[in-house]
């Protein structure tokens, strides 16, 4: 609840402006975190999507108007913050094979944001989960709060460069927003 109410306002406001990078009919991943919840409520109005995420609370914010089809990610569940973290991958009917899946967009809310370590979070397993999401996407958007900024946590997700996208509620300074630029990153501030 308090990760939650913690930069609330800029939360939607990136969820918002990450919407807006979600074509309609098109298969999106979105993993778990209070900014990718926020974008959740935003795509109504979207129509024909796909969508796959590890957030256990994504499924009950989405329009059920926007999407055709839903699934949750399989793995072990973390209650206090209503996720899995497993492979990024669906098993067959009978259960025998898995499925490879693929998206056009992931769009990932991370812990934090540094030009020596890129995007990282606190979570190993979570980290490996991230990375193997934008293994599988067409397009990267990373959602963030300036707060996130100048930051590094325990377990690097990837480098600067492997987004498209970073999805942010205020500018970043100077230097971040230079690395940015050297890295092909289009920042977006919602």
């Amino acid at each position: 609840d308090l990760r939650l109410r913690f930069q609330a306002e800029a939360k939607e406001r990136i969820g918002a402006a990450a919407a807006k990078l979600v074509d309609d009919n098109s298969v999106i991943m979105i993993n778990a975190g209070t900014t990718t919840l926020a974008l959740a409520r935003h795509l109504e109005g979207h129509h024909g999507l796909t969508v796959a995420t590890n957030s256990l609370l994504i499924p009950g914010e989405i329009s059920p108007d926007s999407f055709r089809g839903l699934y949750v990610f399989g793995g072990a569940v973390h209650p206090l913050d209503q996720k899995t973290i497993g492979p990024v991958a669906f098993q067959t009917v009978a259960g025998s094979a898995e499925m490879d899946v693929q998206c056009d967009l992931v769009l990932l809310g991370i812990g934090a944001v540094s030009i020596e370590t890129g995007y990282s979070t606190s979570n190993l397993e979570e980290a490996a989960m991230m990375n193997e999401m934008m293994v599988r996407a067409s397009r990267v958007a990373i959602l963030a709060d300036s707060s996130k900024f100048g930051r590094r946590l325990f377990a690097q997700v990837a480098e600067l460069g492997r987004a498209d996208y970073f999805v942010t509620d205020a500018a970043p300074p100077a230097e971040l927003a230079d690395a940015f630029a050297a890295a092909g990153v289009e920042v977006i501030v919602g």
